[in-house]
């Protein structure tokens, strides 16, 4: 272990690219997908739209679940959060 992987462990910054079998939000939610189920080209934008101040994915996990559902249903043509992702891992996972 490097010194600089020590200092971020140590630090509680691991980031999810040290886990092998992680999805990042840019992969799953990319621009194909995005224009196929909502009106904007990233998942970026479509948070920002929401007025969430995201920029990690534990930002996210952040968001209580009723506020970013609400958000999910005016903005895209899920029912919900999970819904949502769920889709997107499936057609990570099939592409």
């Amino acid at each position: 272990m490097t010194m600089e992987e020590l200092m971020n462990e140590l630090q509680g910054q691991k980031t999810y690219q040290e886990d092998p079998n992680h999805i990042s939000f840019e992969k799953l939610f990319n621009e194909a997908f995005m224009s196929k189920y909502s009106n904007y080209k990233s998942f970026d934008e479509f948070v920002t739209k929401g007025n969430f101040q995201v920029k990690t994915e534990e930002d996210v996990a952040d968001i209580p679940d009723e506020l970013f559902d609400r958000h999910v249903v005016r903005e895209t043509k899920f029912a919900d959060w999970k819904s949502m992702l769920e889709t997107a891992n499936k057609e990570y996972v099939r592409n």
